[in-house]
């Protein structure tokens, strides 16, 4: 008796069922941590994602061992599918039809209804299948832990606040621990921004050019000509 080919999307479904956060400042995290992760590695090959649910191996029937991080950073593939695209829309990351690239730094950003047993799952999964930093951190008690290992050392190393200030070895990002909590800082040391941020400093930017294409105009300048 021939068997059926099982769906992907049955297989390979691109939701979990759950949301993507349970409340707000969980949520401006790790939207925080996606903006500016694309801005860091926008001139790299790099696919950072949030939420997404990441398939290590290909199976043949349910269930496939699946995580969606709160957000991922694998080096090595593109936003892109070609060199003319920008994005490529991915319900889900299919390790096999991505080079068999895992993704190399994962964050966790918990909330309350997170158990310690889930974290621990968590964890196990991306030790098994190739993660080599992985952070967690927990925005109403400021608490935070990673492991972190070597491309050449498979033991992971803890990393806790009392390393602080620590930078990690792949993304060259430093962490750092204030009394109002984590604060994640690019390589220069330009702390990481909220959305909201950008787009006033995007409006400031735009005033300060419309004023200066203005005084150009009153002295009989066209600015299209420069």
């Amino acid at each position: 008796m021939v068997q059926t080919p099982i769906d992907t999307d049955i297989l390979y479904p691109d939701s979990d069922g759950k949301p993507i956060a349970d409340n707000t400042i969980q949520y401006r995290w790790i939207v925080r941590l996606v903006i500016n992760l694309k801005r860091l590695l926008k001139d790299q090959v790099a696919f950072v994602a949030g939420d997404l649910l990441w398939y290590p191996v290909k199976v043949e029937v349910p269930p496939a061992p699946a995580q969606a991080p709160d957000v991922m950073v694998v080096l090595g593939r593109p936003e892109g599918d070609s060199p003319k695209a920008t994005f490529h829309e991915r319900g889900s990351y299919k390790q096999w039809e991505e080079e068999n690239i895992a993704p190399q730094v994962v964050f966790e950003i918990l909330s309350p209804s997170n158990s310690a047993r889930e974290m621990l799952a968590k964890q196990s999964f991306y030790k098994e299948h190739g993660v080599l930093e992985m952070f967690f951190y927990d925005p109403d008690s400021h608490g935070f832990w990673g492991l972190v290992r070597s491309r050449a050392n498979l033991d992971f190393s803890p990393i806790t606040a009392i390393n602080f200030p620590w930078s990690s070895p792949i993304l060259g990002i430093r962490f750092e621990q204030f009394e109002d909590g984590l604060i994640v800082f690019y390589p220069d040391g330009e702390p990481f921004k909220d959305p909201d941020e950008f787009i006033e400093e995007r409006d400031r930017v735009k005033e300060e050019r419309d004023r200066a294409f203005a005084k150009l105009r009153e002295l009989g300048i066209d600015p299209e000509q420069l």
